[in-house]
């Protein structure tokens, strides 16, 4: 798909990866007034008239807009989580293929799969078990999205395309440590120790669980040529392919912060999913292989939390 001189919907585009994809779009020849952002203030994308009026006239739909949280999130609202995302996703593919739009993004989530997926995650894999239980309204309501995406392909002829990121993290994240995931809220935890001479951090659960991330950018970079190279019915994987626990995790962002006290470990606190490492190869066929290193990703994370605190908090 040729992007330059197209309409483009792109919902949460003044959200965490929004604001990224909006600058790839550029990148990539498109105009920015030819990009919609419907802003969830005015335009509660929960109601069907306004998925009519925001995909009247576009040419191409990325849906990135989600309720989403950390595990505490998660627990504390299963039903919002599970409604919001189902019914956004639904409204937004019915009114695509009713007006129509050329190709239609569904991004997912990781969530989705199987609390014991085998590592590497392999997209083939989605359907061999149930999600993790503090995950499982949000990642099967975002599959139940891949569902509709395939049965609208099939009837409809909807090029709609569904991709998985794993857990993101980098500028602009969400760093409240009431629904923050788990980057933002350790790097909050260890610059606000430091500042108030603090000689410990709490962390949530044993340590033990792996996890990987992706700098958003790169996810950014992945959508976009997943808009422009991509048009097969399968789910595609987003990552990096590097896998690190998260006691790993929280030593390396102390030592990248510069936080020298102690890590204590909160076991009563859930651990999540015990894995998470995603199989990238279907994604390296229409050219995405993750380029910002995790280190450097941190570091640049971490700078801009201690650039703009005193604004976001």
């Amino acid at each position: 798909m040729d992007l330059a001189g197209k309409k483009i919907l792109l919902t949460g585009g003044d959200g965490f990866l929004g604001r990224f994809v909006q600058r790839e779009l550029v990148q990539s020849g498109v105009r920015q007034e030819d990009i919609r952002i419907p802003h969830h203030l005015e335009n509660d994308l929960r109601v069907w008239e306004n998925c009519e009026e925001a995909v009247r006239g576009v040419d191409l739909v990325i849906h990135l807009a989600a309720s989403v949280g950390g595990i505490g999130f998660n627990q504390r609202n299963p039903g919002v989580l599970f409604y919001d995302n189902m019914i956004m996703g639904a409204h937004l593919m019915e009114a695509a293929h009713r007006y129509p739009v050329e190709k239609f993004i569904q991004i997912g989530t990781v969530c989705a799969y199987p609390k014991f997926t085998p590592v590497p995650f392999k997209e083939d894999n989605l359907w061999d078990g149930y999600p993790e239980e503090t995950n499982a309204p949000y990642g099967v309501a975002k599959k139940a999205l891949l569902v509709m995406a395939q049965a609208y392909r099939e009837q409809y002829d909807l090029n709609a395309i569904y991709l998985l990121p794993v857990n993101l993290y980098g500028p602009g994240d969400n760093f409240d440590l009431e629904d923050s995931h788990v980057i933002p809220a350790l790097i909050r935890k260890c610059v606000e120790a430091m500042d108030s001479g603090s000689e410990e951090v709490t962390v949530w659960g044993t340590g033990k669980p792996t996890r990987e991330f992706l700098f958003v950018e790169d996810c950014a970079r992945g959508i976009v040529l997943a808009a422009r190279h991509y048009d097969e019915p399968q789910p595609v994987n987003l990552g990096s392919g590097e896998e690190i626990s998260i006691g790993g995790l929280v030593n390396l962002i102390a030592r990248i912060s510069g936080f020298e006290g102690k890590l204590r470990w909160d076991t009563t606190r859930p651990d999540g999913q015990p894995r998470r490492c995603l199989d990238t190869q279907r994604a390296m066929k229409f050219g995405f292989t993750a380029e910002v290193s995790f280190e450097e990703g941190l570091t640049r994370t971490i700078q801009w939390f201690r650039e703009n605190r005193d604004r976001i908090l």
